[in-house]
């Protein structure tokens, strides 16, 4: 679905009251309790959702994005929105310049496209360890992450032990759907990347994004050369 065809009933604003109020009080115990903590905002409609939560309430939760070199034009953009709509200096990690080139030197500017190995090397170069420099210090860190969003995430728990990463992990709208996230974005004015208005449900690097059709799954936008099994399989 795209926002434009959102039709806000009152049961889905009921809903919503319901599970910002549980959101919020999740955010607040993690700020309290779980410090020092860091939400990872990768820009998409659910991360803007904990976007402006975590700013208006004024949490302690540090917010950081990951910039892997080959993000849409868009998400640029609602890069600067936000810092304009919010007042609020963003956070960005980069890949090691050397290891960007050294890759692109070897297998090539587009290689991602050739193999699923290619690929997640290119995702583990790009965003993989600038995630882990992000991570590092911090005692828990927050996605925006819904179990609805993939078969892979049907048992999304609300807290969990991140093992790779060595620190609790929470994911505050796991159970929520994706009309209530735009919903609450809708109710609440919240700035979104211009490709959700292009049936863009997922979005990632430019080469590796697309628009969905009706009746698709919301992640085949991502990778869609691949196997629905491989594209599941790693970089989030």
């Amino acid at each position: 679905m795209t926002p434009n065809l959102l039709n806000i009933t009152p049961e889905l604003t009921a809903s919503v009251t319901t599970k910002t109020a549980a959101a919020k009080t999740l955010l607040a115990d993690i700020a309290a309790n779980w410090s020092p903590a860091t939400f990872a905002n990768s820009l998409g409609a659910e991360d803007m959702v904990l976007t402006d939560l975590i700013l208006k309430g004024k949490l302690a939760i540090k917010i950081f994005s990951l910039d892997t070199g080959r993000l849409p034009a868009e998400t640029y953009d609602l890069m600067a929105e936000v810092e304009k709509h919010y007042k609020h200096k963003l956070t960005v990690f980069f890949p090691r310049a050397d290891d960007v080139e050294l890759y692109v030197r070897n297998q090539g500017i587009n290689a991602f496209y050739e193999s699923v190995t290619l690929r997640k090397s290119c995702c583990a170069i790009r965003k993989v360890e600038p995630l882990k420099r992000a991570l590092a210090g911090k005692r828990a860190w927050i996605t925006g992450m819904r179990a609805e969003q993939a078969a892979t995430r049907g048992n999304l728990a609300t807290r969990e032990y991140d093992e790779g990463n060595g620190l609790e992990k929470f994911n505050p709208l796991a159970d929520w759907s994706e009309k209530e996230v735009w919903t609450y974005i809708k109710q609440h004015n919240v700035p979104y990347n211009a490709l959700h208005n292009k049936f863009y449900p997922s979005i990632g690097c430019a080469p590796c994004t697309r628009a969905i059709s009706l009746g698709e799954d919301v992640r085949s936008g991502r990778w869609w050369w691949e196997d629905p099994e491989s594209r599941n399989a790693a970089c989030t």
